[in-house]
């Protein structure tokens, strides 16, 4: 069992970077690109391939080292070149993730529910703190301080995190097929989640990225890159904090479903480009 005190958690998927920062796109990056050359690239390559989306030499050289401290990054020499090498805990976090940002999840209204929950004594309040973050930031609902609900697909990730804070003595799940509540469905949803902010973000999404699309049809593989990586790289936390809730459950506005599709319609054309890029510039004899 993993100790709450290891490197930042690396094995715990990490928000705390404001989408568009110099650290946020870098793990953008790293998850969707870096993987993609194997795992490992020159620094030299990363300054490069960060200037294109506006990180400057220096912002991308003080990010990798912070995300070395969180355990996210290992220095790793190659053929005499200095460079970075994604970890093991990270590749897990990544691998994680990468169905959830990449093919978006809808419950259906006949979906079990997993309900999680948990008793923590006061000596454990920090761990107990950051279970409940946890929780929240992987799309669970807060049905009251001490019980918590999720869609039965995020199971194995409610585990995860019990299990890398340590908490497993605490906390009891159970999985349901039927919810019943006082009032409504909806209503209880939005008292769950904050059905409001994740609209925002929704929102936010489509009127921050609306023009990626807009362009000629054809781009070069280095305009994929700087289009595609500002908007994964919003997109990301999207899919975290929507759990994908049944149809019957949102208001009748919800933007959802634009949103993933607007993704989706940028990933078919701008991500494998992208890669091709990534690759070419990995690829270069050094000078």
């Amino acid at each position: 069992m993993n100790s709450p005190t290891e490197p930042a958690s690396a094995i715990l998927d990490d928000f705390d970077s404001r989408p568009g920062s110099a650290t946020s796109l870098i793990r953008t990056v790293l998850g969707a690109y870096v993987r993609d050359v194997g795992g490992w690239v020159a620094i030299a390559d990363f300054v490069e391939v960060m200037q294109a989306v506006g990180i400057p030499p220096e912002s991308t050289r003080i990010a990798v080292a912070r995300l070395k401290k969180k355990g996210v990054l290992r220095p790793r020499a190659r053929d005499g070149r200095s460079g970075y090498e994604v970890t093991e805990q990270a590749e897990s976090m990544f691998t994680r993730g990468d169905p959830r940002i990449f093919g978006f999840r809808q419950m259906a209204d006949t979906d079990p529910w997993r309900l999680i929950s948990f008793t923590i004594p006061e000596s454990q309040r920090a761990a107990r703190h950051q279970l409940r973050r946890r929780l929240g930031w992987i799309g669970c609902g807060t049905v009251s301080p001490g019980l918590w609900i999720a869609p039965e697909h995020l199971a194995t990730e409610v585990g995860d995190i019990v299990d890398a804070l340590g908490l497993s003595e605490y906390v009891t799940t159970f999985v349901s097929t039927s919810v019943f509540v006082p009032d409504s469905i909806g209503d209880a949803a939005a008292r769950w989640w904050d059905l409001g902010g994740i609209a925002a973000r929704h929102r936010d999404f489509l009127d921050h990225h609306r023009v990626a699309l807009s362009a000629p049809e054809e781009v070069s593989p280095r305009d994929a890159f700087v289009r595609f990586v500002p908007l994964l790289d919003e997109w990301r936390i999207i899919p975290y904090v929507d759990p994908g809730l049944p149809e019957g459950m949102l208001p009748a506005d919800w933007p959802g479903a634009d949103s993933v599709h607007l993704f989706a319609s940028a990933r078919d054309r701008y991500l494998a480009g992208s890669r091709d890029w990534v690759r070419s510039v990995q690829s270069r004899l050094p000078a």
